[in-house]
């Protein structure tokens, strides 16, 4: 039963992605907003339905704080984990928008949510405010896009032939197609890690450590399972708005339930303030230099990224298990894995100046 379960839920994770993002795409022809806004709203919204599905329930059960481990460690995996992976399967091109506007407000909002977690609580007001800012991105993004959309058609046209737009009376089919696969990827995810949980289980692994790495991953597998996908299909705009958009949604809105609905707000345990949240923070502000090098992620930069989410988990499992290896493994990644990696980051963005300037 329990290979069963995991095949299932692997299988309706593919199928999940696949015709959430087949059906949004042609929703995005068929209604003029480009591939970017539904994947920084629909796609995104839609594949964070777990978090929120989880943090929801934390808070109403009284477990409110692991509604802030679920949001952190979930956007930590999506930007390490899920573009990393993308960028694998295919070089991945970056909108100018996502570098102009979209990766400054993940870096605002989770700046934000380490300044209002100081004093340990994330109150019901600080809550309602997360939901407001989420209401108004959102709105922000359909206002522009049916702004910009007379001013970029005209643009367009100059350059190639428009290409021919899904017919609108297709729009219910698309829509269906969003909405199977959304029901796919929840259900999938869910079954997924009950499947993996209960072979940890079989083998001896302590449920501590399944729920750092394999829960935490599994919310985020919807994400994943839609980004590579998006990615193999060529949808690159919807493979990185997901993973913006859904980063934003996931503070905004997923953890704002949370503390809005739980009478106490969100506790914010010690450890999550002094590493957890301020290691989400770094890895939201790294994303800049490296979407900046020529608005694309290399397979190297995508490998970089692994190397990071690996080193993450590690160190996690290590501190959890309170290992004897937890010393030097923190004096490795201080003093040789992370000053290689900003070095690396470094080379990059100035090689990709340089070339500006020759050009």
């Amino acid at each position: 039963m329990t290979v069963l379960l995991f095949v299932l839920g692997f299988g309706f994770l593919v199928g999940g992605a696949e015709a959430l993002v087949r059906g949004a795409s042609k929703l995005a022809a068929a209604f003029g907003l480009s591939p970017l806004v539904i994947g920084l709203t629909v796609v995104a919204f839609g594949t964070s339905a777990p978090e929120l599905a989880v943090s929801v329930h934390a808070a109403i059960v009284g477990q409110a704080d692991l509604a802030l481990g679920n949001v952190v460690g979930s956007n930590i995996c999506n930007v390490l984990l899920i573009l990393g992976a993308a960028a694998l399967v295919a070089p991945l091109a970056i909108a100018a928008q996502i570098v102009r506007f979209d990766v400054w407000v993940v870096i605002t909002v989770s700046v934000g949510l380490l300044l209002l977690a100081l004093d340990g609580r994330i109150g019901r007001f600080d809550g309602l405010l997360f939901v407001a800012g989420g209401v108004v991105y959102t709105g922000w993004l359909i206002h522009q896009a049916r702004k910009k959309k007379p001013a970029q058609g005209v643009d367009h046209d100059r350059e190639a032939p428009a290409p021919p737009s899904a017919p609108k009376a297709t729009w219910p089919r698309d829509v269906g197609l969003v909405i199977v696969g959304l029901v796919l990827l929840v259900l999938g995810a869910r079954w997924l890690v009950n499947g993996a949980v209960a072979f940890a289980r079989v083998m001896g692994v302590s449920e501590l450590i399944v729920g750092l790495t394999i829960v935490a991953l599994g919310t985020s597998l919807p994400e994943l399972a839609t980004s590579v996908i998006a990615s193999l299909r060529g949808e690159r705009d919807i493979a990185v708005g997901n993973v913006i958009g859904s980063n934003i949604f996931n503070i905004l809105v997923v953890l704002g339930s949370a503390a809005a609905i739980s009478p106490d707000g969100v506790r914010v345990a010690h450890t999550a303030l002094v590493f957890d949240i301020p290691v989400m923070v770094v890895v939201a502000i790294a994303c800049l230099p490296i979407l900046f090098t020529d608005y694309r992620i290399d397979r190297w930069e995508g490998a970089l990224f692994l190397a990071c989410y690996v080193a993450y988990v590690v160190y996690l499992v290590l501190d959890a298990t309170r290992s004897g290896a937890l010393a030097w493994y923190r004096m490795g990644l201080l003093g040789f894995a992370l000053p290689l990696t900003a070095y690396a980051i470094i080379v990059s963005v100035l090689h990709s100046l340089r070339r500006r300037r020759t050009h």
